[in-house]
């Protein structure tokens, strides 16, 4: 499962009898170039395979939840809240919590050092009042594909976030019209992790997801990049599977005859089953792996 770039290319081009290139990335014939192209093609479209993802392509995300509490003024009606010390370190990621403050309040703009703009209009008048800043958006690894569901844990409470939310779930949480409970609920929002309420402790929040990259470059122990681009990379998927795609992607591309289509699919098929074990079969009560889930813990109306 390490063969180069390079080496993938001339095992399938041998295969079918073409003349071997020297070297592929950088090589001025057309048909290398498109070689190139059919063999990214066959990996991409791999890390769509299983649904559950692949061993090599999962990860992990860790990040503590971050949060400040500032003294400020508000002004019935503004958007401005300011007489702040200083807004360093504060930016359009966090939500405000406080006195004339409208529940579902973010940061919109930080316009100066001592001063910011807000999603809404405060309701009151409010001079050296306290507010509690949370960022409450974090910004998704640069690799997601995405998201392994029931990985979303809320480590130091020890409980599942609740999640993902719809669009339409996630508008009923914040409009305040129920108690959402002490649990953190999430969404993918853009290219963020979002999370509700705004809580003011330091969290620690994580969960995994399916990794886009599935290229290893030369002297490399992992993953990172998520395409060949010169000889010496290497990929996570098998050599055998990769030099199927590529001959039957060739042919596809030269509109021959589909000869390698049955051939290719057995093999993913054999990589598939091969790349997770199989599930234990037990007779005895299974118990639940979570333990603390839906049922456990109600919106509202806990320890009374």
């Amino acid at each position: 499962m390490s063969s180069t770039m390079l080496q993938l290319v001339q095992q399938a081009y041998g295969e079918m009898g073409l003349n071997v290139p020297s070297s592929v990335a950088g090589n001025q014939s057309l048909d290398v170039v498109q070689a190139q192209y059919l063999l990214n093609a066959v990996g991409n479209e791999l890390i769509r395979e299983p649904d559950d993802g692949w061993q090599a392509l999962v990860q992990q995300y860790i990040t503590t939840v971050s949060y400040t509490t500032i003294t400020g003024n508000t002004t019935n009606g503004s958007s401005t809240l300011s007489g702040i010390a200083s807004t360093t370190g504060i930016d359009t990621t966090y939500g405000i919590s406080g006195a004339g403050i409208n529940q579902a309040c973010y940061v919109s703009a930080v316009p100066s050092g001592t001063t910011l703009t807000l999603s809404q209009p405060a309701t009151s008048t409010n001079t050296g009042a306290t507010y509690t800043l949370t960022k409450v958006k974090y910004a998704m690894p640069s690799d997601y594909d995405r998201q392994i569901d029931r990985t979303h844990w809320d480590k130091s409470k020890h409980w599942e976030m609740l999640g993902p939310e719809t669009a339409q779930q996630w508008e009923w949480l914040i409009s305040g019209y129920i108690s959402t409970g002490p649990r953190i609920r999430y969404r993918i929002f853009g290219n963020y992790f979002q999370i509700w309420p705004f809580v003011a402790t330091s969290e620690v929040i994580g969960f995994e997801y399916l990794s886009s990259n599935w290229v290893t470059a030369a002297g490399g122990t992992s993953p990172s990049k998520s395409s060949f681009t010169v000889d010496t990379d290497t990929c996570v998927f098998p050599d055998r599977l990769m030099v199927l795609g590529l001959k039957r992607k060739y042919f596809q591309a030269k509109s021959f005859a589909p000869v390698f289509d049955a051939e290719y699919m057995s093999e993913l098929s054999k990589a598939k089953a091969m790349d997770k074990g199989s599930a234990t079969l037990s007779f005895a009560p299974r118990v639940n792996s979570i333990l603390i889930g839906w049922e456990q813990i109600p919106d509202s109306g806990f320890g009374s």
